[in-house]
């Protein structure tokens, strides 16, 4: 092959770029096909989202430019950081800040009760098991918030590896499956309100197509309460990813060093000020990048195109490295979460402030 330092970086760009593209395509035929079918044991498959696609499409798009030994020269191409931002900030656009205000105040309760316990034991269980810190950060944000989209904004705050991502939105995904189908029976095993388990689902469960997927098999109004609680968690991304940029900010490898204020804005990421700006905006309804519009489209391929790139950029000899502990704190923390939003679901919505639709 030509020796890629003769050849003009620009066309090695684009041919990155074609590259992304065909494979985001790809990727989002598969999950439009499957998003379609009926899964076994009744599963909708919406459940299978586009970033699992995208991250499997990347990675046999890895395995295919290995094989030609053309990685190096399409890799100028390759912008997952880039995809990544423009994504969180178009998220954004369709998430009101006036939920917070407007929204039940139990879910509001229950959100900041799961996001803070859950997030600190994920990162002491990470600990223990002598995680990497950006590895916590990142495992941690995605099992108390709201899963990928989360993990992502966390990457972004902490500078977190691309392997890093992708092995923690896979783990998010893959578990979000079986939880989806095995809720919706244990809440009816323990004789659940429909209030009480689309709480439980919509505190527990780490994707929103999984949560509401779990609220439609229980019932109406659990779908509803179940959104309501997933969406509370949602809008606090922002507000967790920044609070994390803080705390790396002063996090210096060679000596601890009070995080100077140009430091701290060096280190914050800036789609964090895009996210909440573009929030203001969609609030106050000058923009509208709610489900179905023109702004979510984009984002959705935004994140698809981060997705490829992290399978194209994802090294398996790194990411054999990691090995079994990441997912043995994963698992912990979902049994912990499982349980603890059981209990505080069934306090908040049974007792303190029960729901009446």
């Amino acid at each position: 092959m030509e020796n890629k330092t003769s050849t003009p970086q620009w066309l090695r760009v684009v041919s990155g770029l074609i590259v992304v593209l065909l494979l985001s395509i790809l990727a989002w035929w598969v999950s439009k096909q499957v998003y379609a079918a009926k899964l076994p044991f009744g599963i909708p498959g919406k459940v299978l989202e586009y970033p699992l696609w995208g991250a499997l499409a990347g990675l046999v798009g890895n395995l295919i430019v290995r094989l030609f030994k053309i990685r190096d020269f399409i890799r100028p191409g390759i912008h997952t950081e880039f995809f990544l931002k423009i994504g969180l900030i178009l998220l954004g656009a369709g998430t009101n800040l006036a939920l917070i205000a407007t929204t039940a105040t139990g879910a509001i309760v229950q959100a900041l009760v799961m996001i803070t316990s859950v997030f600190f034991f994920s990162w002491w269980l990470s600990g223990k098991l002598k995680l990497e810190d950006k590895m916590r950060a990142v495992m941690s944000m995605a099992l108390s918030v709201c899963g990928v989209s989360a993990a992502i904004a966390a990457a972004g705050s902490v500078s977190a590896k691309k392997e890093q991502v992708t092995y923690v939105t896979t783990l998010v995904i893959l578990v979000a499956l079986p939880m989806m189908v095995l809720t919706p029976i244990i809440g009816g095993a323990l004789n659940l309100s429909e209030p009480v388990a689309g709480a439980w689902f919509g505190g527990n469960i780490d994707t929103t197509a999984a949560v509401v997927g779990a609220g439609t098999i229980y019932g109406e109004t659990a779908q509803q309460v179940a959104s309501i609680v997933k969406q509370t968690q949602n809008a606090l991304i922002g507000v967790v990813a920044f609070i994390l940029a803080l705390v790396f900010a002063g996090r210096d490898s060679e000596k601890k060093t009070r995080p100077s204020a140009r430091m701290i804005w060096d280190r914050l990421p800036k789609f964090v000020l895009g996210f909440v700006a573009a929030s203001i905006l969609f609030t106050l309804g000058v923009i509208d990048g709610g489900k179905g519009t023109a702004i979510d489209a984009i984002k959705n391929w935004a994140f698809t195109f981060a997705f490829v790139c992290m399978g194209l950029e994802l090294s398996i000899k790194e990411f054999k490295a990691m090995g079994w502990r990441p997912v043995a704190v994963f698992l912990g923390v979902t049994v912990f979460n499982t349980l603890l939003a059981l209990g505080v679901a069934y306090l908040i919505f049974t007792y303190l402030l029960p729901i009446q639709f």
